[in-house]
């Protein structure tokens, strides 16, 4: 049985030549389905939760070719793909609603290091004690679905010696968090943060993966997987997508996959030092993607990260295949052969292309693949 899969994702709006404008304040008011950010030069959506592949390919692209016609209509707009303020203006924080006071801690406590652009993937978990196992096996193994990702090489035009800046400067908050080992622990844990202050909300919790759901950290109902950098082919996040629910459906049929038992590394200590060990494979990730060197969570062996990757596509293979949903795996192979975007961008600018004139070229050619997608697979949008 297919799990329900939604996303958010979050897009930079400004000019075909790589400028980033803030224009959130009218989408959100004219377009509906589309929220503000903090800072007003990128808008997020959301998909609702469908289980099928061709419903959600669907549901990530109309979106966006609505805005697109809306953004023609207030000048010469677009989108644009990565996750940072590739060109420039990492100076200042355009603040989208200056009355709202959360944001204005956010800018206070942040600045432009948290002005990014990504995609956060949601897979329905109803049960509360799998949802922390599923949790705590994702977040071990969430740099994979960062190095299949990354897409921000660049910041304020220059090429930083991240392939994920974004992820290499993000403000995970709160510092430590702790594997949890039950509902009752993330709830105990959730109000301790809250009376701390370490936590404004309930939402203030940016990790590389949280339990979601309607009343957190009480009522749950997801897994929200927030690790990834904007993917602006709607085809190759499906297939990041087909591999975290391979990989979760794989967790529900075999339980002892739950890292707090299956890993080698000593039992006394093992809880810490798995965030330690992944703590490390993150940073790693968001400087070399594909190419880091990882360590296992298993037993601690080193491992490429583009190698981890082809071993759980091999053994997921056969449970999305009795799924149905297999097709939806194979542009993991494109990625492993020819690079995530990051490693694409920057293959180009080493050759002696400027950011500015790759990060346009990438501007036009994800604005030919959504029409294409449109075309093709989806049911046109009436003018």
């Amino acid at each position: 049985m297919l799990l329900s899969k939604g996303f958010e994702v979050e897009l930079y709006t400004g000019t075909p030549q790589g400028d980033i404008v803030g224009l959130s304040d009218k989408i959100v008011a004219t377009l509906d389905g589309f929220v503000r950010e903090p800072d007003s030069r990128n808008v997020e959506y959301t998909t609702a939760p469908l289980c099928r592949y061709e419903r959600l390919l669907c549901d990530l692209v109309h979106p966006r070719v609505s805005l697109r016609r809306y953004l023609n209509q207030l000048g010469d707009y677009t989108l644009l793909p990565g996750s940072t303020l590739s060109l420039g203006g990492s100076d200042r924080f355009c603040r989208s609603d200056p009355g709202n006071p959360y944001h204005g801690y956010i800018e206070r406590t942040y600045g432009t290091k948290v002005v990014t652009a990504s995609i956060h993937i949601n897979i329905g978990i109803a049960e509360p004690e799998l949802l922390m196992q599923a949790c705590r096996l994702i977040r071990l193994e969430a740099p994979l679905y960062l190095a299949l990702s990354a897409s921000s090489p660049f910041l304020d035009g220059q090429a930083t010696g991240y392939h994920s800046t974004r992820w290499g400067l993000f403000p995970k908050t709160p510092a430590h968090v702790p594997l949890f080992e039950s509902h009752a622990h993330f709830i105990q844990w959730t109000e301790a943060q809250l009376v701390a202050g370490t936590m404004q909300n309930v939402r203030h919790l940016w990790d590389s993966v949280r339990p979601n759901g309607d009343r957190r950290p009480y009522n749950l109902n997801r897994l929200e997987l927030r690790i990834c950098d904007l993917v602006s082919d709607p085809i190759a996040l499906l297939a990041i997508t087909a591999l975290l629910e391979a990989r979760l459906q794989q967790l529900i049929a075999d339980p002892n996959l739950d890292p707090l038992t299956a890993s080698t590394l000593p039992a006394t200590t093992r809880a810490e030092d798995l965030i330690e060990l992944t703590n490390a494979n993150e940073a790693a990730v968001s400087r070399n993607s594909l190419d880091a060197e990882l360590r296992h969570w298993q037993d601690g062996r080193t491992i490429l990260a583009r190698d981890w990757i082809e071993q759980l596509y091999q053994e997921v293979w056969a449970i999305a295949k009795q799924q149905g949903f297999s097709c939806f795996l194979l542009p993991l192979k494109k990625i492993l052969r020819e690079g995530n975007e990051a490693q694409q961008w920057l293959k180009l600018h080493e050759s002696g292309i400027d950011s500015r004139t790759v990060i346009g070229q990438a501007i036009q050619a994800m604005a030919e693949q959504e029409r294409a997608l449109e075309l093709e697979l989806c049911q046109p949008i009436a003018a």
